[in-house]
């Protein structure tokens, strides 16, 4: 089966539960640019400080500091055998970037996958999840900015990876073994398909 992944959606889709399953059944890493985000700013580190002021307005970390960091994790020896990303690329500057950091390991992604969901359902979803895990970065106002701008540059990179014949469209809606399956069943009919 593919391991060498990237898992899409707007937020509240269910990405990262979603990605950290699959990478236990694919014995690859899960690789979430938010946690890796989230890591820095509980350290305090400077990157953490800078992500914390951008994603407290709603808005997303410059291009140019997350390729880097993803540029780094795909070089760790975990991530040699395959890998599951969450959360990049969110905009067509870096699908050009990832291309280029596996191209320059002599690798190639197996399979885009979309989890879908209604807006509404997302809403409630992000709106739960700020009260329960006391997230400051979300706010109503920065979720709906987030949805908008998922919708604007993100979700337009569905059809070039559809071009390329990589993506796969899952319901992220339902009972969380319920989606899982319907992922590697979807996973196995692209494997079948190549």
């Amino acid at each position: 089966m593919s391991a060498r992944l990237v898992i899409m959606g707007p937020q509240g889709a269910g990405k990262g539960t979603q990605a950290a399953r699959l990478a236990e059944r694919l014995g690859v890493p899960a690789i979430s640019t938010g946690d890796i985000f989230r890591a820095n700013i509980s350290a305090g580190t400077p990157l953490g400080r800078l992500v914390q002021e951008i994603t407290a307005k709603g808005d997303l970390v410059p291009d140019e500091v997350t390729n880097d960091m993803v540029r780094d994790r795909l070089a760790q020896a975990d991530a040699a055998s395959g890998f599951i990303l969450d959360g990049y690329p969110r905009n067509a500057a870096q699908v050009v970037e990832l291309d280029g950091i596996l191209a320059d390991t002599g690798a190639s992604l197996d399979a885009v996958i979309e989890l879908t969901a209604h807006r509404e359902e997302l809403l409630a979803r992000l709106q739960k999840r700020a009260q329960v895990e006391g997230r400051a970065d979300d706010t109503d106002e920065a979720i709906a900015r987030r949805l908008d701008i998922y919708a604007e540059q993100t979700a337009p990179l569905t059809a070039a990876y559809a071009e390329r014949g990589l993506l796969v469209q899952v319901d992220g809606i339902g009972e969380l073994d319920d989606v899982t399956a319907r992922l590697l069943a979807a996973l196995e009919s692209l494997d079948a398909q190549v």
